[in-house]
């Protein structure tokens, strides 16, 4: 069987969905793997580890997707990737489904079985495969890391003969995975770190990091949270008294770090542009959400933008994407730790639609939109279909 990996051609893109690591693994397993060159130029992976790992460099796009079995993306493929796979070929990545269901249908005319990752279910069974923690814990640490490099003054408490230097204060909106490494992060960088979350189950694990639970109402927050761990959008009363709160804390705070996201639905506004205005000159806040509509007004995807008040905002388009080395290797083992649940080495392809797993992320199937997330459609007129 031949697994094809390619450039990723989506903007502010850098990682790529194999390392020379998992190359050889899977050509230990005894799949053929076809390169493209230069896909992993943007995560420093040159040509020739991976052609040592036993991969074949293909010249283009086109080569590497000749006759390939297995397609593995990070994002999901452009409108004209699509001609190049062959019929019946398995397409993973990170395809936003949700967000993009029309390419999802565009998938089923074209014959491809397409497999998402963002929705592997947060399982124990999983967990080597959740692209998305894995994804958003450096993403979190990004975010600390680049709003101290921002910031105009230091972060820890500094003692000096010339006198004391008050430690950074640190908001993070938003506790799960990438706001949680975006506390740890910022408490090993001296900041005083404060949390809000609509989750009950998010302050004991703030407090666990060291850090100070912001909330307005543990009692509504209880029913805030999904099966899978997400966060529910919560009701205009409690929104409305939570920016109050927000607004008033945001008084004494230098750094604030946006999180929050609601999986097919735009990002929650955390921070308007009355509410920036309570920070004080030289404080930066960083919006990990900017991709799904942004966390903070005046954000923009790859900008740092300064509000008339003087306050920083960064916008991330694609954060894992700002550690393009640990992320594709994270990312790379998520897809091999996958990869089984759908081959079988002694008969090849397998989908099993009876696996909770495969059920979850599964999105078309033999020239259909299957997914239970999504609303079924047939697929169109064979004479659609890609070559």
């Amino acid at each position: 069987m031949k697994i094809a990996i390619v450039k990723e051609r989506r903007a502010f893109e850098r990682r790529v969905a194999a390392s020379p690591d998992t190359v050889k693994q899977l050509k230990a397993q005894g799949f053929d793997v076809a390169v493209e060159a230069g896909a992993g130029a943007g995560a420093f992976f040159v040509d020739s580890a991976y052609e040592a790992a036993g991969a074949t460099i293909a010249a283009d796009e086109a080569a590497a997707l000749d006759g390939a079995d297995i397609v593995l993306k990070v994002q999901r493929p452009e409108p004209d990737e699509l001609p190049l796979m062959k019929k019946g070929a398995v397409l993973v990545g990170l395809l936003a489904p949700l967000e993009h269901k029309d390419e999802v249908e565009a998938y089923a005319r074209a014959g491809i079985t397409a497999i998402s990752m963002e929705l592997v279910p947060r399982i124990t069974r999983a967990q080597a495969m959740d692209v998305l923690s894995s994804q958003a814990n450096l993403a979190g640490y990004k975010a600390a890391l680049d709003a101290a490099a921002e910031f105009g003054r230091a972060m820890p408490m500094m003692m000096t003969a010339a006198g004391t230097i008050k430690a950074a204060r640190v908001l993070v909106m938003g506790a799960g995975v990438a706001g949680l490494q975006a506390i740890a992060t910022a408490r090993r960088l001296g900041g005083v770190v404060f949390a809000t979350d609509v989750r009950a189950a998010a302050k004991e694990q703030v407090e666990s990091l060291g850090a100070t639970f912001l909330t307005v109402d543990e009692e509504a927050m209880k029913s805030a949270e999904t099966a899978g761990g997400y966060a529910r959008e919560m009701g205009e009363d409690f929104q409305r008294r939570q920016r109050r709160m927000i607004t008033d804390a945001l008084k004494r705070i230098d750094i604030v770090i946006c999180t929050a996201l609601i999986p097919g639905r735009r990002a929650p506004v955390l921070l308007t542009e009355e509410m920036l205005g309570a920070l004080a000159p030289g404080s930066v806040v960083a919006d990990l959400a900017v991709e799904a509509g942004g966390n903070v007004e005046g954000s923009k995807p790859e900008e740092t933008v300064t509000t008339p008040g003087g306050v920083k905002i960064i916008g991330y388009a694609n954060a894992p994407a700002h550690i393009p080395v640990d992320a594709s290797l994270l990312y790379a083992r998520n897809l091999s730790a996958f990869l089984p649940l759908i081959v079988d080495q002694e008969k090849g392809l397998k989908i099993d639609t009876d696996d909770e797993i495969i059920k979850a992320s599964l999105l078309t199937l033999d020239g259909a939109v299957v997914n239970p997330a999504l609303a079924a459609s047939p697929a169109s007129a064979p004479a659609a279909a890609a070559g």
